[in-house]
């Protein structure tokens, strides 16, 4: 195994010129120096995985559909330790949720999350909700298509995936309805697919020490390679992507009271008064609706 470099820096600072420039709205690639951290062999995460609570651990087999079916997943019977000792063999794919949890790991992210952030803070302010997640796919494995809410950047530990990722703000591929839908929540992240929609997407080959930034929303699906993965993808809120959130869920009370809520961004000051009202507690529909009573044409809302 390669010794490890000895700086403080994790995320190779020479990269961040392209994360600057595509921050927050567009996918960049950039590199890193986790790769050969002790933190990620198999033995560290097979005892991570054992002691993270079973509801932070997920894992399914993994001959997924790019489109899968919710419904239709099945795992493997292994623990969670089990699965991830023989995760070259197995056909499985699993994530490790909120490692931050734990006091290791959450001192990595804090590292790395401390080298980007004279980017990140003066555009989509302080880092809300910071986590942290490891995915490990065996050969071939599929992570269907879907999308997040947090602002996210995937880095390559072993072996190698392939990661397709569309534009956030393409209403081709996710309409009004399907925002307002996500942000409602209680339904499984993966979402309708059409082969039309990969002539707007962009393919990340992810390799050892490479990495990605995927923007908030921005559906993606991810393909493994031949050999089994294992990626660290550290996530953060922002003010910008909590106020994405309020606007959706907003609009999703105001659609319930009959109106036919405009698009966010066509109204950049009523969507202003939407955010705050939700912030203020006033509520997904009457206190917004009192609010913006006096606009006579409801289509602005």
């Amino acid at each position: 195994m390669p010794t490890r470099p000895e700086r403080d820096s994790w995320i190779a600072i020479d990269d961040l010129g392209p994360f600057a420039a595509a921050y927050p709205g567009r996918a960049a690639g950039l590199r890193h120096l986790l790769h050969d951290h002790p933190l990620f062999a198999i033995e560290a995460l097979a005892g991570l995985a054992g002691r993270l609570p079973a509801d932070h651990v997920e894992h399914s087999l993994g001959n997924l559909a790019v489109d899968q079916d919710p419904e239709a997943i099945t795992q493997a019977a292994l623990s969670a330790s089990e699965i991830v000792r023989t995760i070259a063999e197995n056909g499985c794919w699993m994530v490790l949720k909120k490692v931050d949890l734990d006091p290791d790991y959450a001192a990595l992210i804090d590292q790395c999350l401390a080298e980007i952030a004279p980017v990140v803070a003066p555009r989509t302010s302080a880092y809300q909700r910071r986590e942290a997640f490891i995915f490990l796919s065996s050969p071939n494995s599929v992570t269907p298509f879907h999308m997040d809410p947090e602002h996210n950047i995937l880095l390559q530990i072993a072996g190698d995936k392939t990661i397709r990722i569309y534009p956030a703000d393409d209403a081709a591929i996710v309409s009004q309805l399907q925002h307002e839908a996500f942000h409602r929540g209680g339904r499984h992240r993966n979402m309708r697919f059409d082969p039309a929609f990969d002539a707007a997407a962009s393919d990340f080959v992810l390799t050892p020490g490479a990495a990605v930034y995927v923007p908030v929303k921005a559906p993606h699906w991810v393909q493994n390679g031949p050999g089994p993965s294992i990626s660290f993808s550290i996530t953060w809120r922002s003010t910008t992507s909590d106020a994405d959130a309020r606007l959706h869920r907003v609009n999703l009370g105001l659609r319930k009271l009959g109106l036919d809520p405009a698009r966010p961004g066509a109204h950049p000051r009523v969507d202003a008064v939407k955010v705050a009202a939700h912030r203020l507690g006033k509520g997904l529909t009457g206190g917004v609706r009192r609010l913006l009573n006096r606009r006579r044409d409801r289509s602005a809302y």
